[in-house]
Order: structure tokens, then sequence, then C-alpha cells
């Protein structure tokens, strides 16, 4: 068994404990491979051993690998900040987008989606810890405005919810949070299925509190340089 291979492993089996612990069905869960800054070669190895989601953060970066990976069945999600001149290439390139916080760039994702695909998949990032370097929604006086707008853009599928929660504290009570925000979303009449919650060192806390999607880079992949 090779790295990549034990490494998944033993995440897969994480996931099935916590899953467990907390009485939900592990297939609900999708473990996103964040493969930023790792080559084709590392990604198409982890696809070999059953993984076809992965996440980038850099969007000329991405469209290399994307496109030199167009014959695999890969789910594309962008999980970076995201800088209104690139939006045209992360509505056409990826099938989800994770950290929509401002109705602007909801905006131009919808107006730059081609026709011809389906419509984006997409998250609204929360900005839990009010970070200033962090990107997501500081404000939740803003959230619904943000919603709606994004329930009526004819390109874009609103999804859920994510977070990044802060270093400093508990992660689990901001996953709690989080999950309640859904809620409260869902009880407004919105139709929510997602939360992308908890990374390497927390998703099992993540997992317990309701998370559909964990996004695990080093875990997988090894320490970026």
């Amino acid at each position: 068994m090779n790295t990549i291979e034990k490494k998944i492993s033993i995440i897969k089996s994480k996931i099935k404990n916590a899953s467990l612990k907390s009485q939900r069905n592990e297939n609900e869960i999708t473990l996103l491979a964040v493969s930023k800054k790792k080559t084709t070669v590392e990604i198409h190895e982890a696809y070999n051993l059953g993984i076809n989601n992965f996440g980038e953060s850099f969007c000329q970066e991405a469209i290399e690998k994307i496109k030199n990976l167009k014959k695999l069945n890969i789910k594309w999600h962008f999980i970076g900040k995201i800088q209104s001149n690139k939006t045209k290439d992360i509505a056409e390139y990826f099938d989800w987008v994770h950290t929509i916080d401002r109705s602007k760039i909801a905006k131009r994702l919808s107006l730059y989606r081609p026709r011809n695909k389906q419509p984006l998949n997409v998250c609204i990032q929360i900005n839990q810890g009010q970070e200033i370097h962090k990107g997501g929604l500081n404000q939740l006086d803003d959230l619904a405005n943000l919603v709606n707008t994004i329930h009526n853009l004819p390109n874009l599928k609103l999804r859920g919810l994510m977070s990044i929660p802060p270093k400093i504290g508990s992660s689990k009570k901001y996953f709690s949070d989080l999950r309640m925000l859904k809620k409260t979303i869902i009880k407004n009449g919105f139709s929510l299925d997602t939360l992308s919650m908890g990374m390497s060192s927390d998703f099992e806390e993540a997992i317990i509190e309701g998370s559909t999607i964990i996004r695990i880079g080093s875990s997988i992949f090894g320490k970026r340089l």
C-alpha cells in the first residue's frame, strides 16, 4: 500500500467511525481532496483510489489541471478567495464554488456560467470569527439578502454554507453554530443540503456536527512545500 493509498484508507476509516458515533450514513459525507499546489500525477493517483472531488484555490493553476485531466470524471470545487476578474474562468471550469460572500460575485458567476452546463453549485462562506485575513460574510444581517440573491439567479444553485473556523477556540462550537444557521435558512423556506466544514485537523468533529463535505489536503497529499 503506497503513501497516498494508506492515508486515504485512514481518513475513510475515521469518516466511518465519526458517522457511526453520530448515527449518520457515511455515504452522506463527501471527501473533497484539496489539491492546490499538487501535481496532476498526485491527483490522478488519488482519483484511481476512488477520490473524484478535488478542491483548488488558485484559478490559473487549477485551469491547467482541469484541462490536463479533462478525460477523468472529476468534480472540481473552487475553495479560494474569489477575485472579480476570475469569475468568468471559475464559472466556466468549476462544478462547485464554496466561497461566495457577496452579491456582486454571485451575479458575475451566474452571468458567465455557460448555458450548456448545469447551474453552478455554490455555498455561502461565513466568516464566523470575523477574521480580517479570511474571506466570508462577516455580517449575518446581510445573509438573508445574499441567500435571496443567489436563489433568484438562473445559473446558480445554492447548496449550503461553508466556514473555516478560527484556530483559537473550539471548532465544535463553530461547526454547531453553522449547522444551526443552515437550519434557520431552511425554516425560512430555502432548500439547503450542504455544510462544507472540517479539514485535516478537525473533520471528525465536523462530521459529528453535520458536515456533508470535508476538505482534506495535508492528510492525503502531505504538507505543502
